[in-house]
């Protein structure tokens, strides 16, 4: 296979791994498929005593199955399954001509007739993968997630992922009723609102017609701006430096493969940086008014379901580690969400921006004795 690109440090040249054979190769030799080395030899036989129906054998397992008649019985010799998931690509190394030694660890383990059958459906879907188009590192990503995970943890997130769809449906159904019924935008950030407003209400619902528009002048509007344009300009000069800072330590420590991985891997981390800065305003705004009656909490709890699915996938699902501590940047905010509903309680007896009391209720009768 190709050998994947050697990692260095963009300023001084210095290579994770020195790598002699590859600096001797032409620079148009490095796209040429060399020969790879398997450190790792995983061998499993089926121990269950199961006997066969000869007329009605399964197709998966009798391709492994060597036969032998021992008088009028046919016996069948213990299966030998080599594992080839566990061949991750990550594991592979590279043959160079100064090569002398090679690692090559063997290891045998007992297997179950029903484990054997799941193993060998799951080989053979990996191949077929590769037979419609995908390349070996989508198909090595799909053996991490059966190789790398507990089954039992990852029937019970298989599970989970029908929820989260669920959840999904449930949370845009009542942001648009949310919005449909807003009337102004006293309280609510419009750093992150005018973005969801935008792509939600503008693009996808423009038949919804909103009642409100944003930029509306009543004084506790202008207050909420300016709120919200304070402490965005508090933690931009937090988070101005730390992006820019974290850019430059990357660059001093951190080995790439080009100057394009590192320019990329800088603006990925910015956009999770600036994804958090553009939902902390909304925190700021709730502290200055003391209130959170304002929030749409149903989409936002439904919304924390999903997050904490995705909590569930980050674990699973190989992925850079930025984007996994993106999932758990969204459950520290709603866990603060939460802290400020018990802090501001609703006061139930107050007319909202609906016009309606949850105290209020149909005038009674006089009761006759």
């Amino acid at each position: 296979m190709v050998p994947r690109p050697e990692e260095v440090n963009l300023l001084t040249g210095e290579s994770a791994t020195q790598q002699v054979e590859n600096e001797k190769r032409p620079t148009n030799a490095l796209d040429e498929p060399v020969s790879h080395w398997r450190p790792r030899l995983t061998l499993n036989v089926m121990v269950d005593d199961f006997v066969f129906d000869g007329a009605s054998l399964p197709a998966d397992v009798h391709r492994y199955m060597k036969m032998i008649q021992l008088g009028r019985t046919v016996h069948y010799l213990p299966i030998l399954f080599i594992d080839q998931l566990s061949n991750r690509v990550r594991d592979l190394m590279v043959i160079n001509r100064s090569t002398t030694e090679l690692p090559l660890t063997v290891s045998y383990d007992k297997i179950s007739l029903g484990r054997l059958r799941f193993w060998i459906h799951m080989q053979d879907a990996v191949y077929s993968l590769q037979q419609f188009g995908f390349s070996e590192k989508d198909a090595d990503e799909v053996k991490g997630i059966f190789v790398d995970t507990n089954l039992y943890f990852l029937a019970l997130t298989f599970f989970v992922a029908a929820f989260h769809l669920l959840f999904d449906f449930l949370a845009f159904k009542n942001d648009i009723s949310f919005w449909r019924r807003k009337k102004s935008m006293i309280g609510m950030s419009t750093k992150l609102w005018k973005v969801k407003k935008a792509l939600k209400m503008s693009v996808v619902w423009r038949g919804l017609r909103p009642a409100f528009q944003f930029g509306t002048s009543s004084e506790s509007e202008r207050e909420t701006e300016q709120y919200d344009t304070q402490a965005m300009a508090f933690l931009s000069y937090l988070l101005y430096p730390l992006c820019i800072g974290g850019a430059i330590y990357s660059l001093l420590n951190v080995k790439y493969k080009s100057w394009y991985s590192w320019l990329i891997n800088s603006f990925v981390n910015g956009v999770y940086a600036f994804g958090f800065l553009f939902m902390l305003p909304q925190l700021f705004v709730n502290y200055k008014m003391k209130s959170v009656a304002h929030l749409p909490w149903k989409a936002f709890t439904y919304k924390a379901f999903n997050t904490f699915i995705d909590d569930v996938f980050a674990f699973v699902i190989t992925m850079p580690t930025s984007h996994r501590l993106a999932c758990f940047r969204d459950d520290v905010v709603f866990l603060v969400y939460l802290y400020q509903r018990w802090l501001y309680p609703v006061d139930k007896s107050r007319v909202n921006e609906f016009g309606e009391s949850y105290e209020e209720g149909p005038p009674r009768k006089p009761h006759a004795d």
